[in-house]
């Protein structure tokens, strides 16, 4: 298991298993489908992990990394400068909702939002969550500074929960587009704080 060849395959596996897990959820992560999706044998799975819990922690792991690593490079493809409150409230919507959901509209909405619900419904999951909650929280930051906002933790958390109150509120009413409905509470409390910070 510690050869390169040995290497390869468990990312392969982890690869598989993060691609199920973004595209259908944690139902969606099983050792068949995951063997299969990486094209490699079924009892490969259990060589590599050990439960089936450990292969979705390397999953939501993954998947956790790529999302980062896929805002992280959106904020560095931008121009210098400030930005405007627009491109501010899309970079956070791309990191909360998945850019996905710029196209996906309510199912992809539907899919992120499950699989925060089930990683909630993990234990075994809780010390990687509040790790990349704190990646996350630190991008958000890096995203609102490059647009003149600057919130202390307590503001940080209070953004997403109200981007996370406007889906819920919603998918509640089956709105075909969460997104949008994110998008203008955002707005309307990212021009606030820009009143607020113009005023100090």
């Amino acid at each position: 298991m510690g050869t390169a060849k040995g290497e390869r395959r468990r990312q392969e596996l982890v690869t598989a298993a993060a691609a199920l897990l973004r595209a259908g959820g944690f139902d969606a992560v099983r050792h068949r489908a995951v063997a299969e999706r990486a094209g490699l044998p079924l009892a490969s799975t259990t060589y590599y992990f050990g439960s089936l819990e450990e292969l979705v922690t390397a999953a939501v792991e993954r998947t956790g990394r790529d999302e980062l690593d896929e805002g992280r490079a959106q904020l560095a493809a931008l121009p210098e400068g400030e930005l405007d409150a627009a491109t501010v409230a899309e970079l956070v919507l791309d990191l909360l909702l998945g850019p996905e959901s710029r196209e996906g509209g309510l199912s992809a909405v539907l899919l992120r939002y499950e699989r925060l619900v089930g990683a909630g419904r993990r234990p075994y999951l809780a010390p990687l969550m509040r790790e990349q909650r704190a990646e996350l929280d630190a991008l958000l930051d890096a995203i609102l500074r490059r647009g003149g906002r600057v919130l202390d933790e307590t503001g940080l958390r209070d953004l997403v929960s109200l981007v996370d109150g406007a889906v819920l509120s919603a998918l509640i009413e089956s709105d075909p587009d969460p997104r949008a409905a994110a998008r203008e509470v955002l707005l309307r409390s990212l021009s606030a704080s820009q009143g607020e910070a113009s005023q100090l």
